[in-house]
């Protein structure tokens, strides 16, 4: 059984004792570890959508050679070429699934393909529209993390199990996951081969729509969302640049991908705690809502997610 629980205060840790009591950024955090603060929002942002986590590592993230453009060959496919030339079209759209025997050579981030999307992420304005098609895992010693948006996944086919720095996430059919803007994850497939579709939001952040006359219950339920458990690789050396074996991370930046290869884990968060994170849900909790006597309600009754604009009641998108 995957190792995940209810976090209604959203902290974890991985070895009791590893977060701080009483306040977040010790002069001697326990273990000795480092202390990171990872930010969704400006640190001013109001309250009520602040976004904040804060990370007790092993070693400092920021510990890694200078990132470098990647290679030619490597972007995953129309993300960096296709991206500025997007056509814009009055058309309704749809795409079939793509080819398991033409992603069997792809993992999850080479198989990711931009087919729609608007905006620009160094404005924060707008989305990507992704179909992704893996047939193998990403490499054991490589990580992800897009510094344009949050990446909301669905699995149309097979089942994802993904590593990210604050913990292990198994994400089925029937279910979505989030990863926010900067955390670093791993994707492998537990079941097989996988497809599904992904939406990169710039603007802001995924929550759950207001309930308005439905009340204070329905549709998704804050609940229902869980959180990872930390955990930590113990792949790491005595310093940032001596360590056992050597980490490929790959970051998705304005649209253009660079590398960076590190001496240590990037999976090292031995505790979190925070508003800021990962989070999977699953769509069989929904309680949709309906008419029960004529006439048929508009298809924001099944809204799961939503993404706000500064217009009151406008979304950038919703899920």
């Amino acid at each position: 059984m995957e190792p995940v629980e209810r976090l209604p205060i959203a902290v974890s840790e991985a070895i009791k004792g590893a977060l701080p009591i009483g306040h977040n950024s010790p002069q001697a955090p326990p273990f000795g570890l480092y202390t990171e603060k990872l930010s969704g929002t400006a640190f001013t942002a109001p309250r009520h959508e602040n976004k904040q986590t804060w990370l007790y590592r092993i070693l400092p993230s920021c510990a890694h050679p200078p990132y470098q453009p990647s290679p030619e060959g490597t972007a995953p496919e129309l993300v960096v070429r296709e991206s500025s030339k997007m056509h814009y079209i009055p058309n309704q759209l749809r795409w079939d699934p793509f080819s398991h025997d033409e992603s069997k050579d792809h993992d999850f981030v080479s198989g990711l393909k931009l087919v729609a999307g608007a905006g620009d992420p160094t404005q924060k304005q707008g989305l990507g529209m992704y179909v992704y098609a893996a047939g193998k895992d990403m490499d054991e010693k490589s990580a992800f993390y897009s510094a344009d948006g949050d990446l909301l996944i669905v699995p149309q086919e097979g089942d994802l199990d993904i590593r990210t720095e604050l913990g292990w996430l198994l994400v089925r059919q029937m279910e979505i996951a989030v990863i926010p803007r900067g955390v670093k994850y791993n994707v492998r497939l537990a079941s097989g081969p996988a497809r599904g579709y992904a939406l990169e939001l710039y603007e802001g952040h995924f929550s759950l729509p207001e309930l308005g006359p439905i009340g204070s219950n329905g549709l998704a339920n804050a609940r229902d969302f869980l959180a990872p458990v930390a955990s930590f690789s113990e792949d790491f050396g005595a310093t940032a640049h001596e360590g056992p074996n050597k980490y490929l991370v790959t970051v998705k930046f304005n649209n253009t991908l660079f590398q960076t290869t590190q001496a240590h884990t990037p999976f090292d968060v031995v505790a979190w705690q925070g508003n800021y994170y990962p989070y999977k849900y699953d769509l069989g909790r929904f309680n949709a809502i309906g008419t029960i006597s004529f006439d048929h309600p508009d298809p924001s009754i099944f809204t799961v997610l939503s993404a706000l604009t500064p217009v009151a009641g406008t979304a950038v998108a919703d899920f």
